[in-house]
């Protein structure tokens, strides 16, 4: 889709009449669970970080792992970065990803449950089982939007946002999500569930605008649905009524936190059209960087250096 059509583009996707309820009855069901934060230290030989592993009470308060790195000598509450990650990968090795805690945020990085041995490791098992499913997550339960996978991601999600926010390093008011892909379609559903965040930044997000991307795009992760679909040819319509409700579409009408998108023109894995189709109804201040010539790679190193300024400038105008 040219860009000057980007711009224009809407989704078709439906905005359920009780996506609100729905969300809220998870979210609080898993609030409601007894909460265990465990947090302990790791001997990372750094001498300008601390390093913690954490583990926090997620969906029906199952464990979720995640790293919590702190820039060494801070003396005052800080703000702080949660990040998701990327379809098939986890939380990684501790020494990994010291840029936010190196630029003076609090980093925390969240593993996502059942995932994490397609190209970083995970730690993070999945212990709810599913009817018949294609291969990776996305069929996972997708008979009901009750059993489907990302019902249990997002809601770790939100749940890693309320564990951040009770650490006494973090500014609660200054805590902000940020991703790629997957990680990307995982803040962007965090933004439409959590109202005050400070400021979201999804970087070529996935899970956005289901029904132009199931058709679209031969890539996978996308395809794992056409492909469970193409085998139940009768569930169409009950997939097509569970997706909504995990729809970056429909998060993005409900945040208002200041966000900057990016996206690629040439990215077969996650279109800029269902990108854009989400960006179009963000219901806060928005921007978006278009990288012209580049596929689901994104701006690489870019996107995160401009995630880092944005999160900054936004800070200061608290």
């Amino acid at each position: 889709m040219p860009e000057p059509q980007l711009a224009e583009y809407r989704s078709s996707q439906v905005d359920p009449h009780d996506f609100d309820a729905f969300w809220d009855e998870s979210i609080a069901a898993a609030r409601a669970q007894a909460s265990d934060v465990r947090i302990e230290p790791v001997d990372a030989g750094l001498t300008t970080v601390d390093v913690f592993d954490v583990t926090f009470s997620g969906w029906d308060g199952q464990p979720v792992r995640a790293w919590l790195r702190i820039p060494k000598g801070a003396t005052e509450p800080l703000p702080a970065v949660v990040q998701f990650i990327g379809y098939g990968g986890g939380r990684g090795h501790h020494l990994e990803n010291l840029l936010w805690a190196s630029s003076g945020f609090v980093s925390f990085q969240m593993d996502t449950r059942g995932q994490g041995s397609g190209w970083s490791r995970g730690d993070t098992p999945d212990p709810v089982g599913s009817a018949p499913q294609g291969p990776g997550v996305m069929t996972k339960g997708i008979e009901s939007r009750e059993t489907y996978y990302y019902r249990r991601v997002f809601t770790d999600a939100v749940r890693a946002i309320d564990t951040v926010r009770d650490l006494p390093m973090v500014d609660p008011a200054r805590v902000s999500v940020f991703g790629q892909s997957q990680g990307g379609g995982i803040a962007l559903a965090v933004a439409g569930l959590v109202p005050d965040l400070a400021a979201v930044a999804p970087c070529v997000p996935f899970l956005c605008d289901f029904p132009r991307a199931t058709v679209i795009t031969d890539a996978y992760p996308y395809k794992e649905i056409r492909d469970f679909l193409a085998v139940h040819r009768d569930k169409v319509d009950s997939v097509a009524s569970v997706l909504p409700y995990f729809d970056g579409v429909n998060f993005a009408r409900r945040a208002q936190a200041p966000a900057h998108f990016s996206a690629s023109q040439m990215d077969a894995t996650c279109p800029p059209s269902t990108i854009f189709g989400a960006y179009n109804v963000y219901g806060g201040e928005k921007s978006v960087t278009l990288w012209q010539y580049n596929g689901h790679e994104g701006g690489g190193i870019l996107d995160e250096q401009r995630a880092i300024a944005f999160f900054r400038e936004v800070d200061a105008r608290r």
